[in-house]
């Protein structure tokens, strides 16, 4: 006669940590416009690179500046008519930067925003993707399956025995990977106009990042001692 098999308890872990954010990320458009297609993109180049060298100076506080998109396009004295000869042309670049040393963000920022033609959006605080803080969240919420498994067991009377399955919540539709909340320090800039005062210093305040996991578990038990 084939035996009954084990009787098993299904759980949920879940875990939260409240952690520093690792990285602050800015996105800096720098625009052009000339009547000449040539000198737009030579302007907006040399607008470039004089960013570029700009962040360059603040060393290894700035992990990356990545170009972005970039684009020259003609203006258009009446664009509701075809044909119309061109005005001039407007060019744009995007530059992606991350910062990891947050003592630099506010000189950064106010020498990025005080160029002309130039707009900064940011920061947006974040974690590396590698960050041993998703690893932490992990193993937490895979202790508190184990916890709630072996309440449960004992409520019945009963011991754990052994583990049959172990799965990211939803394993296709909630997602694997621990998820971080933290938003963005909303800030958007423009080019200050020229002779304005100095501008005043800026002191951001790095925003603390939510990572929360959530695993599914399923645990044989010994039978229940009072059923």
């Amino acid at each position: 006669m084939t035996s009954a098999p084990p009787p098993t308890v299904a759980v949920r872990g879940e875990a939260e940590l409240e952690v520093d954010p690792e990285l602050a990320r800015l996105l800096v458009t720098v625009s052009a416009r000339d009547r000449d297609r040539g000198r737009t993109l030579t302007r907006l180049t040399e607008r470039l690179d004089a960013l570029r060298r700009h962040i360059a100076s603040f060393g290894a506080a700035v992990e990356r500046a990545d170009t972005g998109s970039l684009w020259v396009q003609p203006e258009y004295r009446d664009t509701k008519r075809p044909g119309e000869r061109v005005s001039g042309y407007r060019g744009s670049a995007e530059l992606r930067i991350t910062v990891v040393e947050f003592g630099v963000l506010g000189e950064l920022l106010l020498g990025i925003a005080d160029r002309e033609l130039t707009v900064v959006a940011g920061p947006w605080w974040g974690l590396r993707p590698d960050s041993p803080v998703h690893r932490q969240v992990r193993e937490e919420a895979v202790r508190a399956s184990l916890e709630r498994a072996r309440q449960y067991a004992a409520a019945l009377g009963s011991s754990l025995t052994g583990l049959v399955e172990l799965a990211d919540q939803g394993l296709g539709g909630g997602g694997p990977e621990p998820v971080a909340y933290g938003g963005p320090a909303g800030m958007m800039r423009a080019a200050a106009p020229a002779g304005a005062p100095p501008l005043p210093q800026l002191e951001l305040e790095p925003v603390k990042q939510r990572v929360r996991a959530t695993v599914e578990a399923r645990w044989t038990m010994s039978p229940p001692a009072d059923l």
